[in-house]
């Protein structure tokens, strides 16, 4: 059953999503067609394994998260948040497109809502942000490899430093090209903000990428978004 939001109460939720997916990855901005090659070639997804599971500690806010994440290759991602919020995406293998659902499990909310329509409301995410923690850096950057950063913590695996220059400040990022993913990346302040704590590649059984969903109320935030 689709029990949609009235009017003002849908985009109180589409808002709500906005929130839930910008504060699940470290770096959040518009793409340029300039700075993704640059980006695509340092943090490269080629060969990546076909299954891939992770958890993740980050800071936001002032205060550290959990984040859970299954990637089923190119097809579906799960990822759960502080175990208060759940977003899966599912798409056609190679396709940028995507739709993605989001459960806020408070409230028993369920937001459904295409790429396109998070682009037209501003929330610049993509299938590689996703399912990596990391996404693309706003405005004018430099990406160039870096020694190990002074007071570094230790990554669980191999990883090669990465800094990321953007005007006067610098992050630095510990890519691992084996599971393709940030093991570690420390903020310009030193602190470090993102960190991996597990990953595995066994494969993952379709159940994991189930939506238990009774119960909640439905929302779909295409139809909002289209009406206004």
């Amino acid at each position: 059953m689709n029990n949609a939001l009235p009017g003002h109460a849908g985009r109180r939720a589409s808002r709500s999503l906005v929130l839930c997916t910008a504060a699940a990855a470290v770096f959040s901005a518009p793409l340029s067609h300039a700075a993704a090659p640059d980006f695509e070639h340092v943090f490269s997804t080629r060969g990546e394994p076909p299954a891939t599971h992770f958890q993740a500690t980050y800071l936001a806010g002032g205060a550290e998260h959990h984040v859970e994440v299954w990637r089923d290759g190119e097809r579906r991602i799960r990822r759960r948040t502080d175990d208060k919020a759940e977003s899966f995406a599912v798409r056609a293998a190679g396709s940028p497109d995507y739709r993605l659902s989001v459960l806020d499990l408070g409230k028993k909310i369920r937001t459904d809502i295409d790429r396109d329509n998070l682009y037209r409301i501003g929330q610049f995410t993509d299938w590689f942000d996703l399912g990596h923690g990391l996404r693309h850096p706003k405005g004018d950057y430099r990406l160039v490899p870096a020694a190990t950063p002074h007071g570094a913590a230790h990554a669980i695996g191999a990883c090669e430093w990465v800094a990321l220059v953007q005007g006067t400040q610098t992050t630095h990022v510990c890519w691992s090209a084996t599971a393709k993913l940030p093991l570690l990346i420390q903020g310009a302040d030193g602190r470090i903000v993102w960190r991996v704590t597990s990953v595995d590649h066994k494969a993952i059984p379709d159940r994991v990428f189930a939506i238990h969903d009774a119960g909640f109320i439905r929302n779909d935030a295409n139809a909002d978004i289209e009406r206004d």
